[in-house]
């Protein structure tokens, strides 16, 4: 079942929010404040959470604070990659939520953890155990990033692309499996955390991984799942039916649904990361798939 909305994917990041357009986040905050409620008129009993920021930044939220969104959103929810991304050590994961306790009173959830195998399984084997240590606990929802590998031949969704050095190839080896569908070092403990601990899988347009994943969720024991539906996928051809597949096969989880990324045509410059010229439109979006979906 959908249990949750959430709008948007690390909306203070360059890689998934233009700037140059919107450098206030106001054109953002009145995208989400308009979802949110379009939301809510269909599901009104929907969590709706506002997408997970990257970095974890307590003037964000404020800046969201100061624009009303905290009113039209149930949850805030954060991403952290302290062993990969992150200039603060994983040690201070309480820190940084008590740093957004400071700012909202709102549950707060951690929608992105994980750890790369970039240098070494073992690290990710040990990155597991002590995120799992530090988070579960204190925060309603946790989802690992990822089940799976991305595959080498797809492009990461990441602005600067190669240009990032070896922050951009981490991106392909944040799974607990690998490309090739075996296993690594750190899968054969998450069976330890489930079901506090969920995972957090985006299954990209027609997907070959889709009935795999969902194998490997159940054996995982995992009831917490985090995907997207991408508002840019929706106008391809063959959108309604491979979204309705993705989310017949995904219907044992309790699933928090995504909403992101602007199709080419509906937004200020052609980018996926561009605010949309017409907020409304992703609104509507969004209150077609709760209708289509929840329930």
């Amino acid at each position: 079942m959908i249990e949750a909305a959430m709008l948007w994917n690390e909306p203070n990041n360059m890689s998934h929010w233009d700037f140059e357009i919107d450098p206030d986040w106001s054109r953002f905050a009145r995208m989400v404040n308009l979802a949110a409620d379009a939301i809510k008129s269909e599901k009104p009993n929907l969590t709706r959470v506002l997408g997970g920021i990257s970095p974890i930044d307590p003037r964000f939220i404020a800046r969201m604070d100061a624009e009303c969104v905290l009113h039209h959103v149930d949850v805030v929810a954060v991403h952290g990659f302290p062993l990969d991304w992150n200039h603060w050590t994983i040690h201070e994961w309480p820190d940084k939520l008590d740093e957004i306790r400071t700012v909202t009173s709102l549950p707060r959830w951690v929608s992105e953890v994980g750890v790369s195998t970039f240098g070494a399984e073992e690290v990710q084997e040990w990155g597991l155990k002590r995120s799992a240590e530090l988070l579960v606990g204190r925060a309603e929802r946790i989802h690992w990033y990822s089940l799976f590998d991305l595959p080498r031949a797809w492009p990461a969704t990441t602005r600067h692309r190669e240009a990032e050095g070896s922050s951009y190839y981490r991106h392909f080896y944040m799974g607990l499996v690998r490309e090739d569908g075996t296993p690594k070092l750190a899968l054969k403990h998450f069976h330890d955390f489930t079901p506090e601990l969920g995972i957090c899988q985006w299954f990209h347009f027609e997907d070959h991984r889709l009935d795999d994943g969902v194998r490997w969720l159940r054996d995982l024991g995992v009831r917490h799942l985090r995907t997207g539906l991408s508002w840019a996928d929706w106008l391809r051809p063959n959108a309604e039916a491979w979204f309705d597949r993705q989310m017949r096969a995904l219907d044992s989880f309790d699933v928090t649904l995504t909403f992101c990324f602007t199709p080419e045509s509906e937004g200020v410059r052609p980018h996926y990361t561009s605010p949309p010229r017409e907020p409304q439109r992703f609104a509507d979006f969004c209150a077609q798939m709760v209708r289509r979906y929840v329930d």
